[in-house]
């Protein structure tokens, strides 16, 4: 009984490590190629830092980093802010049971078929295409993504403590703050940190949405793909994954010193 314990192990350690292998060894080739000083994808030749110096000199790529930043930071804001209201309207009594269901279309309905509809809507109001455009349609993204999740978690709340805090003469304003807000905290950043992923790396929203006059970070990766492969992709998506990484490590180290979650 033992050998075939000990085969099904090591079936389960290849099977594990050829997964992971699988998903990760592109990264690693991109990390590497990214400081080879002939562009991609031809073979190593040396070692250089002449793409990651031509990274951080070039304006229009930074421009639309920075646009792509203020998209995602202001429409995880406004879906954090909406949904609160929400859950706060939940909180008093209201019934969002009916409606709720409206909210996973985002997620249900393509995304694409979401993207017609906001620009013919907004061509329907008269809105020019710009951030403002991409702000608001990645807030109705984003909105598919924070409701449920908050709602979900609102109704694990344990009631009793809302209704203590109502009986020893809190109003159902201050009760709402300092006890089921509190008490979501959680589900609002694991909502806010998926919407604020899914729209700064969001294709299909911005392609329709963005119009001519703005650009976020995935549309100047698309304009520069057009003309080929530049080493200057790989040395950008190094230093975001850098980034991500360093974000996730602040965020589980925040977890275990402060335990907001």
């Amino acid at each position: 009984m033992a050998k075939p314990n000990r085969l099904g192990k090591i079936a389960n350690l290849v099977l594990v490590s050829s997964t992971y292998l699988f998903l990760y060894l592109p990264i690693v080739v991109l990390l590497v190629f990214s400081f080879n000083s002939e562009g991609f994808p031809s073979p190593w030749k040396e070692f250089t830092w002449k793409w990651y110096i031509e990274l951080f000199q070039s304006e229009p790529l930074w421009d639309s980093f920075y646009n792509s930043l203020i998209v995602a930071t202001c429409s995880t804001l406004l879906s954090l802010t909406m949904g609160v209201f929400l859950i706060f309207y939940a909180a008093q009594g209201g019934r969002i049971g009916s409606f709720l269901n409206l909210f996973y279309g985002n997620i249900i309905v393509p995304e694409t078929v979401l993207a017609v509809s906001l620009l013919a809507f907004f061509g329907l109001v008269a809105i020019p295409l710009g951030l403002t455009t991409l702000i608001l349609a990645h807030t109705v993204l984003g909105l598919g993504l924070v409701i449920p999740i908050c709602y979900a978690r609102f109704l694990e709340l344990d009631h009793r403590m809302t209704e203590a805090s109502l009986v020893l003469g809190a109003t159902p304003i201050q009760t709402f703050f300092k006890v089921t807000l509190p008490n979501l905290r959680p589900a609002l950043i694991a909502g806010g940190l998926l919407i604020f992923i899914v729209s700064f790396d969001d294709f299909i929203l911005s392609y329709f949405c963005a119009g001519s006059a703005s650009q976020t970070l995935s549309l100047y990766i698309l304009s520069m793909l057009r003309s080929g492969i530049s080493p200057i992709v790989n040395a950008l998506s190094a230093v975001l994954l850098v980034l991500s990484c360093l974000f996730v490590l602040i965020l589980f180290s925040l977890k275990s010193r402060a335990r907001i979650f």
